[in-house]
């Protein structure tokens, strides 16, 4: 495990907002919110967005909530909707919130909470609007635990969406970033209509469109800890179709 860099005040006390997804995540989540919530960020807080969890995340989540008043928000929807539209929903909380920063992670423990203090300082420190824990700069890693498949899908699709919208981004599909509110604000959630992991492929192709930063620090990838991957059949439809209709969706933007 990395040791979390340690920000000069007043960086270390930006009011960052951690926007987790879940689905099935009962057994991870504590240990999330425990590692999270020991970064010294004490600006810090934890959005919870749970699609009614059978396995009772959402419970979970709101216990966690009452140990750590102020700190962990949870937003409960009605059913798995997928990971778009769950995002869309808890990174709009956040910022109606007043969160100057929002991040983006996996509840599977997948991504290293520790690695957030230094991509916020990044982020504060450059102009950028949003910077990416990727796992395919020089620097970053994947889990040897992480399945062949895995890997192979991974790298076709970044190879794939490189192709189709000709992006500048190694890790395209990267789910663990920090973004400037504003940003997100100019972005504008309600022009975003992906419901699987297609969400991070259209955010960052909408970045770019309208002329935003994006900034890529290495990270290691670790191969989830509890639980099964939510990765569908249907979900890997939409991700092929994806780059398609985000040439027709967004032909007209412009920065």
């Amino acid at each position: 495990m990395i040791q979390p860099v340690q920000l000069p005040s007043p960086w270390a006390d930006a009011r960052l907002t951690v926007v987790v997804p879940t689905y099935n995540e009962a057994g991870n989540l504590p240990v999330l919110v425990e590692r999270v919530l020991a970064l010294p960020l004490p600006g810090l807080k934890v959005l919870v967005a749970d699609d009614n969890s059978p396995d009772g995340t959402g419970e979970v989540a709101d216990k966690l909530a009452i140990e750590h008043p102020d700190r962990v928000i949870v937003v409960h929807r009605p059913g798995k909707e997928g990971l778009g539209r769950a995002y869309v929903d808890g990174i709009g909380r956040a910022i109606d919130d007043g969160a100057e920063f929002v991040a983006q992670m996996d509840a599977d423990l997948s991504h290293p909470p520790e690695a957030l203090p230094g991509m916020l300082g990044a982020l504060l420190s450059t102009q950028a609007s949003v910077v990416i824990g990727s796992r395919y700069v020089p620097g970053g890693e994947l889990d040897e635990n992480w399945p062949l498949y895995r890997r192979a899908l991974s790298g076709w699709a970044n190879l794939y969406v490189h192709t189709l919208l000709r992006v500048r981004i190694r890790d395209l599909t990267a789910g663990f970033k920090i973004w400037r509110a504003d940003a997100l604000r100019d972005i504008g959630l309600d022009r975003v209509q992906s419901n699987g992991y297609s969400f991070q492929v259209e955010m960052h192709y909408l970045a770019t469109k309208l002329g935003h930063t994006i900034l890529e620090v290495p990270i290691r990838f670790e191969e989830r800890r509890d639980g099964d991957s939510k990765m569908t059949t249907a979900t890997k439809v939409e991700s092929a179709l994806m780059p398609f209709k985000l040439r027709t969706r967004h032909r007209n933007i412009e920065s």
